[in-house]
């Protein structure tokens, strides 16, 4: 990162369009913009009143490259906590380049991705959980993931763990406290309410993790592959989920050779779907591939669809795959199909293994919406407002809470074991630190590079 140096970049896509913006951030920020940047009304940027658009030209070496407008944006009242100056011009890509050579040549440097939230979450203008969902509202591509960012973003999320962060250090100092100093009840807490509070925390952070499911099916997608013995309507499936003829369907047995992969909405939630090879024994080289394929992700689905000709009596294939999916631990969900021809199987009988069962037809389209709808049940069950709940919405925010979580269970076990509250102060100055690194107080170089590394330039 280039810390303490005026950086410069480009904050809209390249290309053609009505308007371009480039951003300037840093110490010198003004500075440099006002060398290229004369206001109409004459005067210096450098005066400009802050927070207020100013008409102008830009210029580069006495030649006149665009009319804009530019806004001064004064630290710490700024996105980045630092002085800064965005510049609005035409938004073809020729002129772009010019304005942003004009302003790096006036002495700012080229902004690495990522470079203005990393500065706005190092200067404490954002969590590391807000910073995150900056990038996730850039990202989303449904309303749900971009109610969920934009609650994130607005700390909803981060709030929540920044007051578990602060009733578990209060009861981290009174135990340290009583440690140092046992002879005079500095904290007035004994064993019993320590544990409590220690317990009373841990429930709560049990409860954010308890939301990752619904926060990572929302934000991420659920990985979902579709098996089945060939000719069950598998792809018929894929088909009718997209709502156009993304697969080849045939009535020729071991069409599907590969997988097929899609991302699809489904209500609240998204799904990475992928369509599999028929599972059955075969001689043929490229077929007998397929099927290795389908069971390899069979095996790190999350959701399970697996798909049953209605028309037809289970037979041994389809005994041999229910077994299989009976000890996975992803959601498994029975999709009968062809129910618009004579049926021949009981749709009951997969109770025992599968978390929901419907019959549906896809050669009529219908089922679509009822499927939908047990997914949505599944992964996102009960009235959570994304616009305002805190939700954990990715990996590394579960991970660490997890963890937290865990150690304060140590912490709890030590005391309810009689052990010294010394003991279970180690434990508990673990836990606060996981919850720390899960918004960002106290969190490696590492870990915020990588954080960083999924942000565009300009942002």
């Amino acid at each position: 990162m280039l810390v303490n140096q005026t950086v410069a970049a480009v904050s809209t896509p390249y290309g053609k369009g009505g308007v371009a913006l480039i951003r300037v951030s840093g110490p010198e920020a003004i500075d440099v913009c006002a060398r290229v940047f004369l206001p109409a009304s004459g005067g210096s940027l450098a005066e400009a009143d802050d927070r207020k658009a100013v008409y102008g030209t830009v210029v580069s070496e006495g030649e006149r490259i665009d009319d804009a407008l530019a806004t001064v944006f004064r630290a710490p009242r700024s996105f980045t906590g630092e002085d800064t100056v965005e510049i609005s011009c035409h938004g073809g890509l020729f002129v772009t380049e010019r304005v942003l050579a004009a302003v790096l040549a006036a002495g700012a440097l080229a902004a690495a991705a990522g470079e203005f939230t990393r500065r706005a979450f190092l200067n404490g203008k954002l969590s590391l959980s807000e910073a995150e969902a900056v990038a996730d509202v850039i990202d989303a591509h449904s309303r749900e993931q971009l109610r969920l960012a934009g609650a994130n973003a607005r700390g909803a999320l981060s709030a929540r763990m920044n007051a578990l962060y602060e009733q578990l250090q209060t009861l981290l100092a009174a135990c340290c406290a009583d440690v140092d100093f046992p002879d005079e009840n500095l904290s007035g807490q004994d064993t019993r309410s320590l544990q409590a509070g220690f317990s009373q925390i841990k429930q709560a952070l049990e409860g954010l993790c308890a939301t990752y499911r619904t926060g990572k099916a929302v934000r991420e997608g659920i990985d979902t592959v579709i098996v089945g013995k060939p000719n069950t309507g598998k792809s018929s499936l894929l088909n009718l989920m997209c709502g156009s003829d993304r697969a080849i369907v045939t009535e020729l047995a071991g069409t599907t050779r590969d997988l097929l992969e899609e991302k699809v909405i489904a209500g609240r939630v998204t799904l990475n779907l992928c369509d599999t090879a028929g599972l059955r024994p075969t001689q043929d080289r490229v077929e007998r591939m397929g099927v290795e394929r389908a069971y390899e992700r069979l095996e790190h689905a999350e959701l399970v669809l697996a798909v049953f000709d209605s028309s037809c009596p289970l037979d041994r294939f389809d005994a041999r795959l229910i077994e299989r999916i009976r000890s996975l631990p992803a959601a498994k969900i029975a999709v009968v199909n062809k129910t618009d021809l004579p049926q021949k199987m009981d749709p009951y009988q997969f109770d025992s293994v599968f978390d929901r069962v419907l019959s549906i037809s896809c050669a009529l389209g219908e089922g679509r919406e009822q499927l939908f709808g047990a997914i949505e049940e599944l992964y996102a069950a009960g009235a959570v407002d994304y616009d305002t709940a805190a939700v954990v919405s990715n990996a590394r925010q579960y991970a660490a809470l997890r963890s937290s979580a865990d150690a304060l269970q140590e912490a709890v076990a030590a005391l309810s074991c009689g052990q010294s509250p010394d003991i279970a102060a180690l434990d508990a100055e673990r836990a606060l630190g996981l919850l720390g690194e899960a918004d960002g107080k106290s969190v490696s170089e590492g870990i915020v590079n990588e954080v960083f590394a999924r942000f565009c330039v300009g942002k």
